[in-house]
């Protein structure tokens, strides 16, 4: 077991993996590089953490839920530990922290445990299946290789009621393709041997300003921007005919809002709620006017005005 005390920087850890394999939605191998070796570090939006604290405060149900719903069943459950991080004999720099730890039946079992939106319920399998999204399984066959047993329970809590239970058994050819993975991956790592871009977003972030060169294109490059040039005209040509549809038929529901066919629904057109937006800064400005501050106003705007540098669009001439 580890010390509580760590630095992201310095191990690779459970939710790394999926980058690694390249299987994450959220963040390529050469974006988690760049944070391995300090260059990035990832913002935290409101939005982001209001999810992580969500997470937090509904782990102790999920856990109460997973317990309940095994000794239901009729099992003998013990919990063995919580949030606990190890570290692999072999490699040290795998590590894993593994959300809850069950002794069932007299058998050792991993834990995950997962809230997951309504919205994002179909990513998931049916109860006691061993169907959960590919890049929370490749966590848990991380964490069986750290702390190695037989099997994990995944506690997927979806909405508020919905609990549903998928059990991940250990293999033996993953856990050695994804070790092979991670080494090499903290290799490039200690050696500054860094993977391929291949996101939009590692693009912008390795070249995010242009250094004012006039490059000669060899014939690769030319056939690359045709090819981009060509793409986006079959592009348009796609959208131009996917509106003129969408017209025709909205002429035909005209106020209908669903359209069905056999008693299947086969589109739907309805009205959103009217939305109200508030410009604060100019609100802001009129406060301070009223209230004969215009000056101090201005010194506040800018002193809370941030600014972000300017995209790179590429245009094919």
């Amino acid at each position: 077991m580890i010390s509580t005390q760590h630095d992201r920087t310095a191990f690779i850890g459970g939710s790394d993996v999926a980058s690694i394999l390249g299987v994450s939605p959220w963040k390529s191998p050469f974006q988690l590089y760049q944070e391995k070796i300090g260059a990035f570090c990832e913002e935290i939006t409101r939005e982001k953490q209001r999810l992580f604290d969500r997470g937090h405060r509904w782990e102790p149900v999920v856990v109460e839920m997973l317990v309940d719903e095994l000794l239901d069943r009729g099992h003998d459950v013990q919990i063995i530990d919580r949030n606990a991080r190890y570290q692999d004999p072999e490699f040290p720099f795998l590590a894993c922290e593994l959300d809850l730890e069950l002794l069932i039946d007299g058998e050792e079992h991993n834990a995950e445990i997962k809230t997951v939106s309504p919205f994002a319920a179909k990513a998931w399998g049916e109860q006691d299946t061993d169907e959960i999204p590919l890049y929370y399984a490749a966590q848990v066959m991380h964490g069986l290789m750290v702390k190695p047993r037989k099997r994990a329970i995944v506690a997927a809590l979806i909405g508020v009621d919905d609990l549903r239970l998928h059990q991940i058994e250990r293999d033996e050819e993953t856990i050695a393709a994804i070790r092979a993975k991670e080494v090499e991956f903290w290799r490039r790592v200690q050696e500054r041997d860094a993977p391929e871009p291949t996101t939009a977003d590692d693009v912008k972030w390795l070249y995010a300003r242009d250094g004012g060169i006039v490059m000669e294109a060899d014939e690769e490059l030319v056939w690359l921007c045709e090819e981009i040039r060509q793409g986006k005209d079959i592009a348009k040509q796609c959208d131009a005919r996917i509106e003129t549809l969408s017209t025709r038929l909205k002429c035909a529901m005209g106020h209908a809002s669903t359209l069905i066919y056999q008693g299947q629904r086969l589109a739907t057109w309805k009205s959103n709620k009217d939305s109200r937006t508030m410009d604060w800064k100019a609100a802001f400005s009129d406060l301070c006017i009223a209230a004969n501050v215009g000056e101090l106003c201005g010194q506040m705007i800018e002193r809370h005005t941030t600014t972000r540098p300017g995209a790179r669009p590429l245009l094919i001439k």
